[in-house]
């Protein structure tokens, strides 16, 4: 999709606010700003959640985790049906600081996806919000404010989204840590797989309308969680550690295996057919996702296993 795709609305504030703080913000101010927004990305999510699931707490890790896949999953479900183009689209006073696919064009939206609303401020508002409400510690509760206000302010000031983009992403993340514990409370967890299935269901109804390729990670992401928690379940069984060493190497190998998966997986395609944005293309990003969580997810504790081989 070009940039011709989208509808454009706003409030006047919002654009001069983003102009302003582009305008007096210094380059160093603004490259710290920029890094804030690391808080709401892929490698973070990938690193609390590996770390809660893989070592301290499995039952914490899948609490956290089924709130983050319904938020990826989620958010371009709501993306796509606003079609907001981004700041930087219509205004040419707002630069594009951090694009979200930083090896495509920041003007394709089925790789840069559409802005309303902030899925960096969805996500950290997510997970910093499960870790307060799961261990309920005051560090938690104060982490679970500062992070998301920091990241959802990168996300203005980087010219990525509007501030209503935002709000509605924090408002959209608290939502989710409200309501799925609740849902998953009322289901029990010996019946937790039909939550998953129904939760499935209804996520996929953006197969009909979702262009996006944000859209398809996240499904795949989500359809890879489940099996994997469904998966360890049933069969690996793994336990948690709190070995400094075996938590670290746990999560360097589960770091390893999700990128070198996601690497190969995209060898047998074209960049070009990777980045069309086709129906057939997001299917492929799909199916690659959900590989790639549940071998993450599912299939890597099968070698904690050799942990015991260490232990004396």
């Amino acid at each position: 999709m070009g940039a011709v795709v989208g509808n454009t609305f706003y409030y006047n504030f919002e654009v001069r606010l983003m102009e302003f703080l582009q305008s007096v913000l210094g380059t160093s101010a603004i490259s710290f700003i920029s890094f804030l927004s690391t808080f709401g990305e892929e490698t973070i999510l990938i690193l609390v959640t590996g770390f809660l699931f893989w070592c301290y707490d499995k039952k914490a890790g899948i609490y956290a985790g089924l709130n983050v896949m319904v938020g990826v999953v989620f958010n371009p479900l709501i993306k796509n049906i606003f079609w907001r183009r981004r700041p930087y689209f219509d205004h040419e006073t707002i630069k594009c600081l951090r694009p979200v696919e930083k090896n495509a064009d920041i003007y394709d939206i089925a790789a840069q996806g559409f802005s309303f609303p902030s899925g960096h401020s969805t996500n950290s508002s997510i997970v910093y919000g499960s870790l307060a409400r799961y261990f309920k510690k005051p560090v938690f509760t104060v982490l679970a404010f500062i992070l998301p206000f920091c990241v959802g302010f990168s996300r203005v000031v980087v010219g990525c989204h509007y501030p209503t983009d935002v709000l509605f992403g924090w408002l959209s993340g608290v939502l989710i840590i409200f309501l799925m514990p609740f849902v998953m409370e009322k289901v029990g967890e010996k019946k937790r797989w039909i939550a998953f299935v129904v939760i499935y269901a209804i996520s996929c109804i953006g197969l009909f309308y979702c262009k996006t390729s944000d859209y398809f990670s996240g499904l795949g992401l989500m359809g890879g969680f489940f099996l994997a928690v469904e998966f360890d379940e049933r069969v690996v069984k793994f336990e948690n550690t709190k070995n400094p060493v075996f938590c670290v190497t746990r999560i360097l190998g589960g770091f390893v295996l999700y990128f070198v998966l996601n690497t190969l997986l995209k060898l047998p395609f074209s960049k070009e057919f990777l980045d069309s944005g086709v129906f057939l293309a997001n299917i492929v990003r799909y199916i690659r996702y959900i590989i790639v969580s549940f071998c993450t997810i599912g299939v890597y504790p099968l070698a904690f296993r050799v942990e015991k081989k260490f232990i004396k």
